[in-house]
């Protein structure tokens, strides 16, 4: 029995959280003459103090080598794992369905077994074994069984709005030689996608599938929200990976004989693993005992309103605050429509949220509405309603806050205030004084007065003032009342905001939130831009708009590539460090710029 340790360092990183004991085969369908292989590892933490392996009977099985022990140690971080395989090389003796038994290791005082084995044998001659060549070249065929991507949801049939969880995870049995690169994000074309929190670095755990031991790690997460009926398709994700492949040594090169190559020689190969597409059935919403509250928010909530006070003055502000808590796609939720009496002067209100995204998206909603009260007496305003879909219970669900009682009191008045009681009226005759018109020459004065330039410019600037605040009035009017307008006009300004939140980033070296802010600043210029919804956003889609608005095709490619980086840099942030960091800030800027100046000068925007 020969003891191989092999000390492996490796650029992704890999780890077991516990001890584990696992079984595995080459093959569940194997020919009655076959030989083939089954391993029993044992991997975790620390695999040194392992002891008293008792293998399964065999009964059914002739043991032709075996048990052939391996152990594999490796260091990430200064953290040591590693694990202890025991290999047995049987040929089944007859026909049928067989089981091969446990097997069982001792370690810190616990036993740890394997499970069972099903093994099926077959009539027929033994399937040849692929033999790699001299110079370690294999088939995609052969790569694609031992790795690949898996795309799965938490259900493949949703109401529209009802969160669909997708989650991306890499199976392989080969060694990844260094750092892995996307070559094509999924699309989700008709979703409103949110990413969801995973590890920054691949955590592999093991995971037995059709008697194979695999090691698997989540890649990427992300919570999809339908905003549209049908059958919807989710694209593949491709990612590039570089493959750690052995070589066969040469046995006619006479320097291999003379240094013994104790470790091998290895080469690496580039292989495009591409996962699985998935369609998700989109079921609209029910119209049948639709509340008319409902403002398309779906998913579980409870809802709360409140008034800060009962009591108030005149001119003294009161508000009321609306919090709107749960699961599903805060960030669409609209917030319920209030019926403010007569007698308020009412304010927009404003808004905060809390957002999770672990796994299921969750978090809170606050509104604060701020109104005044102008008029002496007792309000009622009415109780504030919020309606939402509910997917688990298959109906509409209503909550109530409210009504809400204020007692308004006589305040401080103000210059201003429009509304007077009888009493206000009485003591208003003490304030009349007459004009004393003795004493003083009115037509002398007036002809003093009429012709000096002071005269014409206090009578001439106000005017000029007035009309320029009604234009600029009239201006924000109309874009309050066009909100892609709006969103067109602020396009630039907003992505410098971001732009400039990203260079406080890159200052502090504070790599991940600069990749989100720079991120941001791109997709949101050109949802802005090319009034696009943030729900059907696509870099794709983007492009096509751009090329609408004639923009050259070069400077789109370029947009679609800075696009692409930054997400993938945000997906795998390990993979660049703060050297590129001002590059990319400086690139990003000029993209914005370029596209800015393009649409100007050839559509005249």
């Amino acid at each position: 029995m020969k003891i191989f340790i092999f000390i492996i360092i490796l650029l992704l990183p890999f780890h077991l959280a516990a001890q584990n004991f696992t079984a595995s085969v080459d093959e569940t369908t194997v020919a009655d003459n076959q030989q083939f292989k089954v391993t029993f590892t044992f991997s975790g933490k620390n695999v040194n103090g392992a002891k008293d392996f008792k293998p399964p009977a065999f009964s059914s099985f002739l043991v032709l080598s075996g048990p052939n022990q391996s152990t594999s140690i490796q260091f990430i971080n200064g953290v040591q794992s590693g694990a202890i395989s025991y290999s047995y090389i049987i040929q089944a003796k007859s026909l049928g369905k067989f089981s091969i038994g446990e097997a069982s290791v001792e370690f810190d005082g616990n036993t740890y077994q394997t499970k069972p084995l099903n093994i099926t044998v077959v009539k027929g001659t033994s399937k040849p074994t692929t033999q790699k060549k001299q110079d370690g070249t294999i088939s995609n065929e052969e790569i694609a069984k031992n790795l690949f991507i898996k795309a799965t949801v938490d259900k493949r049939k949703a109401y529209m709005g009802e969160q669909v969880t997708v989650t991306y995870k890499l199976y392989t049995r080969l060694n990844i030689a260094a750092q892995m690169s996307i070559n094509k994000l999924p699309q989700y074309q008709g979703f409103w996608a949110e990413e969801l929190e995973t590890s920054t670095n691949i955590i592999f755990m093991t995971e037995v599938i059709n008697g194979k031991q695999y090691r698997v790690g989540t890649l990427k997460k992300a919570a999809l929200f339908p905003s549209q009926t049908g059958k919807l398709e989710i694209t593949p994700f491709e990612l590039k990976v570089p493959i750690q492949i052995k070589r066969t040594r040469n046995r006619n090169n006479i320097f291999d004989d003379f240094f013994n190559d104790p470790f091998g020689r290895s080469k690496t190969i580039e292989y495009n693993a591409v996962s699985n597409k998935i369609s998700i059935d989109v079921l609209p919403l029910p119209l049948k005992n639709q509340p008319e509250s409902f403002n398309g928010a779906v998913g579980d909530y409870t809802f709360n309103a409140s008034i800060d006070k009962t009591t108030a003055k005149t001119n003294e502000p009161v508000t009321l605050k609306v919090v709107i808590s749960g699961k599903g796609n805060l960030e669409l939720v609209e917030l319920p429509e209030l019926n403010i009496p007569t007698g308020f002067e009412k304010y927009e209100p404003k808004t905060s949220e809390k957002i999770s995204n672990k796994n299921i998206i969750s978090g809170s909603k606050t509104a604060e509405y701020l109104m005044i009260p102008r008029v002496v007496g007792k309000r009622e305003i009415p109780a504030v309603d919020f309606s939402y879909f509910n997917p688990a219970k298959k109906r509409y669900i209503t909550k109530r806050s409210g009504p809400f009682s204020l007692d308004i009191n006589q305040g401080e008045r103000l210059p201003d205030v429009e509304v007077a009681s009888k009493e206000d009226i009485r003591q208003l005759g003490e304030d009349i004084r007459f004009i004393k018109t003795s004493g003083y020459d009115i037509h002398k004065k007036e002809e003093s007065v009429l012709f000096t330039a002071i005269f014409w410019i206090g009578g001439t600037v106000p005017m000029i003032v007035l009309f320029v605040l009604v234009g600029w009035k009239r201006k924000n009017d109309k874009l309050a009342g066009n909100l892609a307008l709006l969103r067109y006009q602020k396009a630039q300004r907003v992505a410098k905001s971001k732009l400039k939140k990203a260079k406080k980033y890159l200052n502090e070296n504070n790599h991940k939130e600069f990749y989100t802010e720079i991120s941001q600043a791109l997709f949101g210029y050109l949802e802005d831009k090319l009034h696009i919804a943030k729900a059907e956003f696509t870099i794709d889609k983007a492009k096509d708009e751009l090329n609408n608005l004639n923009v050259d095709d070069e400077l789109t490619q370029k947009v679609k590539k800075m696009a692409e980086d930054c997400e993938f840099i945000r997906f795998a942030p390990g993979a660049e460090e703060n050297t590129a960091m001002k590059s990319t800030y400086d690139q990003m800027a000029t993209v914005i710029t370029d596209v800015e100046k393009s649409i100007v000068e050839k559509n005249g925007k």
